[in-house]
């Protein structure tokens, strides 16, 4: 009895112990929460006559309580705390960091007319959408139409937003970024004619009080595009931010340990090795028949469902990660559907090949499903990052994926589908090259487009001209978002690496089911924390100070 007495004993004196050293491990963690919760709330701009106020008098006004809120930071002292609760401190940080350069810098009220876009048409494949947008978006994608009288009330506050909006950036757009400023008008030309189509919604026409809202949203749509385009040419300076804002940004906002310099090599080196690394495949498969595309909705229908279960069955018989209920019908709700040859642009003609290299990256949709159904327990993690501080996470693994994929089985069945991985690695690393150069200033966006179209194999890129425009224009407005695709699975194979070293280190077995499971559970934070969390170390983060 005595003996059991004291083992109970030790066994309480040893929990009692750890739950000490836990509490002195995280002490002051409850601040950092509490710190990024007021900082959310400060980072969403007060309103002016109802939208929100990027006016330079007021970023003036708020500078003093952002500088309190980036010192209150600087202040927690995160010696003894957990890895997970570093990495934490380190979100928040580069999230203030994203904000002052921001202000400082990319300043896309000023500079970048595409800023003042308003109604989103679609859902993005990240946590949020990509590039600059301001605080009070419409998501018209949220809607069922007709509306309920609820809904209606919430449109109709999202439509209002858009004339003193619009009226402001007429006062705010005052910078000189020549292609930013061209380019942008299109994004609003396209809002006036999306606020069009919404009349012929179902009931939407025979509601005087919806109609007069969509009304004055288009014509102040409409007033800005006039506006815009007489401004448009006195408009000559660059747009590129330059290489050491560039690298500034990489480091301590996307917290990409790399800069402009390595950024150029990688993407070099990843185009030539996925050119190489085509033509010796296109070698290997020579004698065998090329691959046919879906020439009709029931052949590409035929073709989709078979390309789904294929992968789907891939994923969870081969161990690649845990396959969650909720996957699958993310990924259907994405299979496409049949275009004609003479619309296709460079996705869908690879698409209508084989769709799995395409539904791979589509690991994007994965991932949002485990944010809606497993929100992370962090509230730090819970909800997408500010900036497009994720892309090094979302891009770069969902890239990462369609080659790991490959690598790992998937199309054994199909050896000429892996043609279209290496057409893929290829574009994604011409286009993200071309973003460096206009970054640099030392190319213009069409010229930047130049590589993106000329490098891409087979001529996909030089089929439809808006996806070109889209994507350099996109780039041009968010540093950093370009490179991301190659530079985060360059990011994650070093982490992967790093990973199964460590595991071999240790005497056990490297699994990939492990890996994706543990990288998935840490959630949609830059790939170089996820490295650390991972692991336990931190030397590659050695470039970036905090």
């Amino acid at each position: 009895m005595k003996k059991i007495f004291f083992l109970s004993f030790l066994l309480l004196s040893a929990l009692h112990s750890n739950a000490q050293k836990n509490a002195k491990n995280n002490v002051g963690y409850e601040n950092l929460v509490s710190l990024f919760q007021e900082w959310r709330t400060f980072e969403n701009p007060p309103k002016l006559r109802g939208a929100p106020d990027y006016t330079s008098e007021t970023f003036a006004k708020r500078q003093p309580e952002f500088k309190k809120l980036q010192n209150q930071l600087k202040a927690i002292d995160t010696t003894h705390w957990s890895i997970p609760n570093k990495v934490d401190w380190m979100v928040v940080w580069a999230e203030m960091n994203g904000y002052d350069f921001n202000h400082r810098i990319l300043k896309p009220w000023e500079r970048d007319p595409a800023f003042y876009k308003t109604v989103w048409t679609y859902k993005s494949d990240v946590p949020a959408h990509e590039g600059p947008t301001h605080h009070a978006v419409l998501e018209l994608w949220t809607y069922n139409f007709p509306l309920s009288k609820t809904e209606k009330e919430r449109f109709i506050n999202d439509l209002n937003v858009i004339p003193p909006l619009n009226e402001q950036a007429t006062k705010n757009l005052t910078g000189n970024a020549k292609d930013l400023f061209i380019t942008g008008i299109r994004d609003i030309e396209a809002q006036g004619a999306v606020l069009s189509s919404i009349k012929n919604k179902a009931g939407v026409k025979d509601d005087k009080k919806l109609i007069t809202a969509i009304d004055n949203a288009l014509t102040s749509t409409n007033d800005l595009v006039t506006w815009l385009r007489s401004e448009a040419k006195n408009k000559t300076g660059p747009s590129g931010i330059g290489k050491e804002n560039y690298t500034w940004y990489l480091q301590n906002v996307h917290l990409v340990p790399l800069t402009w310099e390595d950024e150029v090599m990688i993407l070099k080196r990843e185009l030539a090795r996925a050119w190489a690394s085509l033509k010796l495949e296109e070698h290997r498969n020579r004698n065998l028949p090329q691959l046919i595309a879906a020439d009709s909705p029931e052949a590409y229908s035929e073709m989709a469902e078979a390309a789904a279960n294929s992968l789907m069955t891939f994923l969870d018989q081969q161990d690649i990660l845990t396959v969650k209920p909720h996957f699958e019908p993310a990924l259907r709700e994405h299979l496409g559907a049949y275009i004609p040859v003479e619309k296709r642009n460079f996705f869908t003609i690879g698409e209508h090949y084989d769709p799995r290299p395409l539904y791979s990256h589509f690991y994007h949709w994965f991932e949002l499903a485990r944010m809606e159904n497993e929100p992370n327990s962090s509230e730090i993690r819970k909800g997408p990052l500010l900036y497009n501080i994720f892309d090094s996470r979302n891009e770069g693994t969902a890239t990462a994926v369609e080659e790991i994929f490959m690598q790992a089985g998937l199309y054994d069945d199909s050896p000429r589908t892996k043609e279209i991985v290496y057409i893929m690695i290829a574009q994604r690393a011409a286009r993200g090259l071309g973003s460096l150069y206009a970054h640099a200033n030392e190319m213009t966006m069409e010229e930047a487009g130049g590589i993106h179209s000329e490098y891409t194999p087979r001529g996909w890129m030089k089929t439809e001209k808006e996806l070109l425009i889209f994507e350099q224009h996109l780039y041009l407005r968010q540093p950093g978002y370009g490179t991301s695709y190659i530079t985060g699975k360059y990011l994650l194979e070093n982490a992967m690496a790093d990973y199964a070293k460590m595991k071999e280190a240790k005497n056990e077995p490297f699994k990939l089911k492990d890996f994706f499971d543990t990288l998935n559970s840490i959630g949609n934070i830059p790939i170089s924390l996820g490295h650390w969390q991972m692991t336990g170390s931190k030397e590659h983060l050695n470039g970036i100070k905090n």
